[in-house]
């Protein structure tokens, strides 16, 4: 169990219902539980669209379609364990999948899994990338997608500037 968190995470309420299904190895992707439409990621999307100084691009790591959330190089002020690969941070896995991978500290991180919102990536898990390397939930609603928002968020402070 991890202590308090402080900051934009610390009211993070659980997510509802059981975690998606998802698979155990490369490509990591969710498998159920996605919205029924692409409403709550276009929410999402606009969101992410207002943090400032992300780059968007073609994901380095990801499947095919992945949209990466980057930081020009001096912006990515953060450690190197803040990042997937170059300045990318995180990135979204296209339809019909919808969920995230993205690096967080990793007491964040177990919070956020804590909370049910994301599982430990499973390259994380053998201790080859960052420990706070996780897949973050499709988000349903519009709620979530602001949860899932703050959880980016969390991700994108910490590549600017390390953990808090």
């Amino acid at each position: 169990m991890t202590g308090p968190l402080t900051g934009p995470l610390a009211d993070l309420p659980a997510r509802r219902g059981d975690r998606p299904r998802a698979t155990l190895s490369n490509p990591h992707t969710q498998l159920d539980q996605q919205p029924d439409d692409d409403g709550p990621r276009r929410l999402l999307e606009e969101r992410l669209a207002q943090l400032p100084g992300v780059v968007w691009r073609p994901s380095m790591i990801s499947v095919p379609g992945a949209r990466a959330l980057t930081l020009p190089t001096g912006a990515a002020q953060g450690p190197a364990e803040a990042f997937m690969v170059g300045a990318e941070f995180a990135h979204l896995h296209p339809a019909p999948d919808h969920s995230l991978h993205l690096v967080l500290p990793p007491d964040v991180a177990s919070r956020v899994i804590e909370a049910g919102w994301a599982e430990q990536h499973p390259v994380a898990r053998r201790g080859l990338i960052s420990a706070g390397a996780v897949m973050v939930y499709a988000p349903r609603d519009a709620e979530e997608a602001e949860l899932v928002f703050q959880i980016v968020g969390a991700s994108f402070e910490y590549a600017r500037s390390g953990p808090a």
